[in-house]
């Protein structure tokens, strides 16, 4: 007989207090079976989640169990392991010999000659820190950053996971601790002092004071004075045709006196504002595209707030990209519609294009996916935040607010490129005293929204840890859905040096779908790379096309396969949408002559 049956509990865990339902999210049907309702984990043990929320506030959203337990899973086997710590040990033998005899001839030895910075890193690739000391001290500092590479990874046992991250946080701690974040070991710094006065550490001590006040005040660190939302950024020309509680649809104004018959429909993620492909005029690719004669319109996101705590994943499938289609096919009736998703945008336009081909919906003409994902397993330094441990802590703090504040989402970026995001400005601002240049993409990068609840505890759960929708599981009206449905000519964009959406994770499109998959990998960025004009310098890609019906291609073989052109990938993609679009005709009408009240672009929304 069970203990558990003789001896059962004397009380339930505590339930934490009843949560609001989201504003205006429609109520599933009373027929609907039970296992189509996709309840969420019952909120027990209140005490056990608030307390966790605490946490939180000081480990920056960071679960520190989840840390603890990496760290001692490396540690545990490198105790174990005495033929490579003696050969960590040999290694700082012959590092040591090698620098001391680099510093006793340090005048007469060229520069680099023990160790040299990697391409990617930029804090050393001033003349400034050829000179003796500063090269000395740049060279100790890059082979003690060596040495513990070669430290956290490779040991036998360790699982990649944790390797991951224990490699990742003392990385954290080295940048840190780099000779440029110092005034007197960055001479560029001491250069400027001198040259100055030391006027630098005074301009420095007022950008430092400017961002206190911003932050203490809860406004953006950046000076955002010259990249206005509606005023220099997102001006393009439009309406809001549509309107409900998680979208505003904007129609953009042709620019053309004719156009392609087939409307584009933009999808961006709801992680930050819509406007990253609207941004200045000049970087626009909204303002392109209706140069080039399509009618274009753009999904804006309302920023949710604590009372949209239960808004699911799906809630944005259906009153997102179905409500945009709906809507569009009833201003530009029997038209095929070319649909865009960038980023979560995309993912999500991924999952609505496979429920629309499971279900005989074919009003999508072609779908283009920006810098997105739709198999997780390889979703590069950002899994390093997600795992049971750290989703789990993520959800406790999220339930405590109802939402996920922007600065842990913000956080999270910035750490995958501290470098540039975090330690080259601190030096930038406060050591030089120069201050962080304008630009139209930072102001946008510092817009961030907030996430609900229950939305964000899906994503991460479905598609990151159990990778549902690249294993058949996703489920969408109580049904599967599969890629693999998906038989509507696709345009994917990856970057190069993508941190977010790593483009070998987003190349595996190739083998999921059974459509014709034209794959372009352009240079730059998860944004840079993206937001690509054709008037600016410094851009190429490569791009190739793989019929349905064709052998699959690995991305490395893709790589020398590939044909590589200079310039913008914007006027490629435009090429291929022509190519699958009707004659020029008349532009449709502005909505459907009854948005009375609805503001023209860019909405409402952005603003909240």
């Amino acid at each position: 007989m069970s203990v558990v049956k003789i001896f059962p509990r004397a009380e339930a865990p505590l339930q934490a207090p009843a949560t609001r339902p989201a504003a205006e999210i429609p109520e599933r049907g009373a027929g609907t079976p039970a296992d189509c309702t996709c309840p969420q984990t019952t909120d027990s043990y209140p005490l056990d989640r608030a307390f966790h929320a605490m946490l939180a506030r000081f480990t920056g959203g960071i679960s520190p169990v989840a840390l603890s337990l990496a760290w001692l899973d490396w540690g545990a086997h490198l105790a174990a392991a005495p033929q490579h710590q003696m050969e960590l040990s040999r290694n700082i033998f012959r590092d040591s010999g090698r620098f001391l005899e680099a510093a006793a001839h340090a005048t007469s030895k060229e520069p680099w000659s023990v160790i040299r910075p990697q391409g990617r890193d930029r804090r050393f690739k001033d003349r400034q820190w050829e000179a003796a000391p500063f090269n000395l001290l740049a060279q100790a500092f890059l082979l003690t950053e060596r040495w513990w590479h070669d430290a956290t990874t490779g040991i036998r046992g360790v699982s990649h996971a944790n390797e991951a991250i224990v490699e990742f946080s003392m990385r954290q701690m080295l940048d840190m601790l780099a000779p440029s974040n110092f005034a007197v070991t960055n001479p560029q710094v001491l250069e400027k002092a001198f040259q100055s006065g030391g006027e630098n550490f005074v301009f420095g001590w007022q950008n430092w004071c400017s961002d206190l006040m911003r932050l203490l005040s809860g406004s953006k660190l950046t000076d955002d004075a010259q990249f206005v939302v509606g005023k220099t950024v997102a001006v393009s020309p439009g309406k809001v045709v549509y309107r409900n509680s998680l979208i505003e649809l904007i129609q953009y104004h042709p620019t053309t006196a004719q156009v392609r018959p087939e409307p584009i429909l933009i999808v961006p993620a709801w992680i930050m504002k819509y406007y990253i492909l609207d941004l200045s005029p000049q970087n626009s690719l909204v303002s392109y595209l209706t140069a080039q004669g399509f009618t274009v319109f753009a999904i804006s996101w309302r920023n949710p707030d604590a009372n949209d705590r239960d808004v699911a994943f799906d809630d944005y499938r259906k009153l997102g990209v179905m409500a945009a289609l709906d809507m569009i096919g009833q201003i530009v009736p029997g038209r095929k519609i070319h649909a865009l998703g960038y980023c979560l945008g995309g993912t999500l336009l991924s999952i609505a294009a496979a429920a629309m081909a499971r279900d005989g919906d074919s009003r999508l003409g072609t779908v283009t996916l920006l810098a997105a994902q739709t198999d997780f397993t390889e979703a590069g330094e950002l899994t390093l935040f997600i795992n049971e441990s750290q989703v789990a802590f993520l959800e406790d703090m999220m339930w405590q607010r109802g939402y996920l504040d922007t600065t842990q989402m913000a956080g999270a970026f910035q750490l995958l490129r501290s470098n540039e995001l975090i330690w080259s400005r601190l030096s930038r601002d406060y050591l030089m005293g120069d201050g962080s240049p304008p630009s139209d993409l930072m102001a946008w990068n510092a817009d961030a929204t907030r996430l609900p609840y229950r939305m964000h505890s899906e994503y991460l759960r479905k598609l990151f840890l159990n990778d549902d929708l690249a294993e058949g599981r996703y489920r969408v009206e109580c049904r599967n859905v599969s890629l693999s449905d998906i038989h509507t000519p696709m345009f994917v964009v990856g970057t190069l040096a993508d941190h977010v959406a790593p483009w070998r994770s987003v190349y595996k499109i190739h083998y999921q779908v059974d459509a014709d998959v034209t794959f372009l990998l352009t240079s730059g960025g998860h944004n840079a790379g993206v937001v690509a004009p054709p008037q600016e310098e410094g851009h190429f890609y490569q791009v190739l096309t793989k019929a349905a019906d064709a052998p699959y291609v690995g991305a490395d073989e893709w790589l020398k396969l590939a044909p590589r052109f200079e310039g913008s990938w914007w006027p490629e993609w435009t090429n291929w949408l022509a190519a699958r679009s009707g004659a020029p005709c008349a532009p449709p009408q502005i909505g459907l002559g009854d948005a009375l009240g609805l503001p023209d672009a860019p909405g409402d929304y952005v603003h909240t």
